[in-house]
């Protein structure tokens, strides 16, 4: 593809390059560069691009696109202005070029994009379990996996969106494949470092905005100004033919903001999206009434604009609720889908890997792995245990390293508070000591009337903590492995190491306990 038609799909690029090139490859590793490439240079979380410029013009690249002024650059490479572009955000960039490679996949499809801090990925394969249910080939991008036709292809080790060049690699599958919608699960991540720009989204879904990477994002306004950029793109996308709608909770204090945020968006002369509210305990387009816990599913009257509809769904917690909810409210109003059909969806979904998933060994209690590494989402797990059993819970979790500081602290008080036993133990510490993770977590126990030794314990090892929290357990009772789901790594120093709390939580039943690796490290 000529440099000039890729540079045609940018929003506001400078003096184009004097040249015009055929592209061979987009990319922004210059250890990927082949002879024809352009090269995409930003600043990254431990790098900055903008240094390995020289070494992607040696490799072969043709033309570079970069953030800093051309004279800052050529001091490092032999760059010229006919191959360099100035743009205001190379990230934006890098996924403008690659929707444009693969020829705007997003236009061709209905687009269906679900953030939040908690549910995201439960209420995206609800939504997309609905519209299979109802004869509509859709595809799924989630942190857990991508699905296409018949394939599922994982995108990668910990839960967040694909990057851009992944994502519209996808899309464009999807269409090849006689796709005619797709649901985008977006993370905060994916949002803020536009791994999502580009995808141009006809319905807009957000399950709640709480307490989570405040590290990143540095406050609960940015946090939530990141959210907010998936209603921005939803008001400002090309047109289709498709009445737009964003899908709020109105049970969650982002309501209002998110609200505004839309009105704001929508100035830039694009038609105002339809708001469509569902709630459990605030007047909305849908409300859930009659909620019955049963030991196989959850039984609740879904209350669409007056209409009840009978839903059955083996998904546990009051939670569960909210986000078939949130999946009714997008496809049926937004989407024009048959009640019956999301029924029928929500009753096939019988459950997502590494969320509220049973472990069964035989033991006479109830063994769950869930992803609840939050402190909304450990609250709710712990309150969606307690709907199963009237036996104790307990249950073992840490927190990440070089992460979110304050949840530390949250999620001891969370803890400390709603479970009757607590094991801390380790989870992605990274570089940081993982005996002074878990001493603030300690420490919001303690505060919260917790004594160690008797209802909380500290083990580093986190197959070992797994092993100690199933030996406490008696008939009856509820253990949780909460903070890493369907995850398959646990970083110790900047090492990513096998792992799986679904298989240590099996071995921890089984009287053989998985060590996790390195040997646990705690200085």
């Amino acid at each position: 593809m000529k440099l000039s038609q890729l540079v045609a799909a940018l929003p506001s690029p400078d003096t184009p390059p004097q040249s015009d090139p055929d592209i061979t490859l987009i990319t922004a590793d210059s250890r990927q560069v082949i002879p024809g490439a352009l090269f995409v240079a930003y600043p990254g979380v431990a790098v900055d691009g903008h240094n390995f410029i020289a070494d992607a013009v040696r490799r072969g690249a043709v033309a570079v696109v970069g953030e800093r002024k051309l004279a800052e650059v050529t001091q490092q490479s032999a760059l010229s202005n006919q191959q360099y572009l100035q743009v205001r955000d190379g990230r934006e960039a890098f996924a403008w070029l690659n929707a444009a490679w693969h020829g705007f996949p997003a236009r061709k499809l209905i687009m269906i994009g679900v953030t939040g801090t908690d549910g995201k990925t439960t209420t995206s394969n609800l939504i997309h379990a609905i519209l299979t249910a109802a004869g509509i080939k859709a595809g799924l991008i989630s942190t857990v996996h991508a699905v296409i036709g018949e394939r599922v292809l994982d995108t990668g080790l910990h839960t967040t969106t694909p990057a851009a060049n992944d994502v519209q690699r996808y899309l464009a599958e999807m269409v090849d494949a006689g796709m005619t919608h797709c649901v985008l699960e977006a993370t905060s991540h994916g949002l803020a470092q536009q791994r999502v720009t580009g995808c141009e989204f006809d319905v807009a879904v957000v399950t709640n905005i709480t307490h989570e990477h405040l590290d990143v994002h540095g406050s609960l306004e940015a946090y939530r100004a990141a959210k907010g950029m998936l209603f921005t793109s939803l008001a400002t996308a090309t047109d289709k033919g498709w009445r737009k709608a964003a899908i709020l909770n109105n049970d969650d204090s982002s309501n209002r903001y998110l609200r505004d945020w839309i009105e704001t968006a929508a100035n830039c002369g694009v038609d105002c999206p339809e708001i469509i509210t569902y709630a459990i305990r605030e007047l909305a387009h849908w409300n859930a009434i009659d909620i019955d816990y049963r030991a196989d599913a959850i039984h609740f009257h879904a209350l669409g604009h007056g209409r009840p509809l009978e839903i059955a769904t083996p998904l546990v917690g009051e939670y569960n609720v909210s986000n078939c909810l949130a999946a009714m409210a997008a496809t049926v109003d937004g989407l024009g889908v048959d009640p019956p059909a999301a029924r029928s969806g929500i009753a096939g979904l019988q459950g997502i890997p590494g969320r509220m998933e049973r472990i069964d060994e035989g033991q006479n209690f109830t063994a769950i792995v869930d992803f609840a590494h939050t402190p909304n989402a450990l609250d709710r797990a712990i309150g969606a245990a307690r709907t199963m059993s009237d036996g104790q819970v307990i249950v073992a979790f840490g927190c990440a390293g070089l992460r979110d500081r304050e949840k530390r602290t949250l999620m001891g008080e969370v803890a400390g508070r709603a479970a009757d036993k607590i094991v801390v133990t380790a989870e992605d510490p990274r570089t940081e000591s993982l005996d002074e993770i878990m001493a603030v977590t300690a420490q919001a126990l303690v505060a919260q009337g917790r004594a160690e030794g008797i209802d909380f314990w500290r083990v580093p090892d986190r197959g070992a903590a797994l092993a100690f929290a199933c030996s406490l357990a008696k008939e009856g009772d509820v253990v949780m492995a909460c903070g890493k789901g369907h995850e398959q790594s646990m970083c110790f120093g900047e090492i990513e190491y096998p792992w799986d709390d679904r298989a240590a939580l099996r071995a921890a039943l089984r009287g053989s306990p998985l060590k996790t690796l390195p040997t646990a490290q705690t200085d």
